[in-house]
């Protein structure tokens, strides 16, 4: 108990007979010392005594996929500074392959009385994944916000990007380098975005009908795309819109393997601008996703439902932004 008490006591820059009087529930302690202590407890793991479990630390969980795409570490950046500065403590839960499920990442998020959670790429994007541990929040009355699109019968507000903006943007920039076989490397099915995404190219187009000569599916890893974009390079397609900066890059493997240069044969577009695509070879012509704004208007949809116990379910669309570098060019004359 003694460790337990100078432990916290240090994390909240108090003494331990601060933490100890607000343990006890005595008076004495400012709200603000009160909640410090509080929020110690939680971060250090620490369970609160029983009569104080049932108040909500100022504690907020950010859920990512994973921490390997240079975008979610940059929404990460984003959403913890905001909420620090809001007087929240962020919890970062990132999944792994074969780490802890999200579904788990909920149940100690739930455990250590969170205020609410961002999601981020999560199986909410997926129409056949598991949606159980979402209800769960929602039966707690948990304040979440899901950033890019999920399905729409969990009811949450969310963030996104305007996918079809997006596609519009990138098959307009290969129209005009004269390009007329584009093709597309998406997310697998059921994924929700790339959904979106495949909607937009169908229509802008005018293929409904017959895009699955221009269309392959992959997991969301360069392994996966070089393999989908070999099998539209050998179709024919010279100009290829990547739903992530990392499939683009694995669509440059595949034409390079093919013998193909880019962008002298293969123009390649990808989605989300992430870290150090200047430095790729060529820099990456990309659709960026405006991630700060999008980061901070999802820490603000969160704490306004927090603070004002409202209920929200809209859906914020934020414009994209073609970024044009090295991996676009003309359409190659046959």
């Amino acid at each position: 108990m003694t460790k337990r008490l100078a432990e916290v006591a240090k994390k909240a820059g108090v003494s331990e007979a601060t933490v100890s009087r607000v343990l006890n529930g005595r008076s004495g302690v400012s709200e603000a010392t009160r909640t410090s202590v509080l929020t110690a407890l939680d971060v250090l793991g620490y369970e609160r005594p029983t009569k104080l479990r049932g108040e909500r630390a100022r504690l907020v969980g950010l859920v990512l996929p994973e921490l390997q795409n240079p975008i979610f570490p940059a929404l990460a950046e984003v959403v913890t500074g905001s909420l620090a500065q809001r007087g929240f403590t962020p919890a970062l839960c990132a999944r792994t392959i074969g780490g802890v499920p999200e579904s788990d990442y909920v149940e100690m998020l739930l455990d250590h009385q969170v205020s609410g959670v961002i999601f981020a790429g999560g199986s909410y994007a997926l129409t056949d994944a598991s949606h159980e541990h979402y209800r769960r929040l929602t039966d707690r009355g948990l304040p979440v916000v899901l950033v890019n699109a999920g399905v729409d019968e969990l009811g949450f507000p969310r963030v996104s990007t305007d996918d079809a903006v997006a596609v519009e943007q990138a098959w307009g920039h290969l129209r005009s380098l004269g390009h007329e076989r584009i093709g597309m490397v998406l997310g697998p099915e059921g994924h929700v975005p790339s959904s979106r995404k495949l909607g937009a190219l169908l229509k802008v187009a005018g293929l409904e009908g017959e895009g699955d000569a221009y269309v392959e599916r992959s997991s969301f890893s360069m392994e996966g795309a070089r393999v989908a974009a070999t099998k539209l390079v050998e179709r024919g397609v010279t100009g290829i819109i990547c739903a992530s900066d990392v499939l683009a890059l694995g669509a440059i493997r595949a034409a390079r393997r093919l013998g193909r240069a880019v962008p002298a044969d293969v123009s390649v577009i990808g989605f989300d601008d992430s870290a150090f695509m200047t430095c790729t070879d060529p820099p990456l012509t990309t659709v960026r996703q405006p991630i700060e704004t999008m980061g901070q208007a999802a820490v603000d949809i969160l704490v306004s439902q927090i603070e004002e116990a409202r209920v929200l379910s809209d859906e914020l669309l934020f414009e994209p932004e073609l970024v044009v570098r090295g991996s676009t060019g003309p359409a190659p004359i046959r």
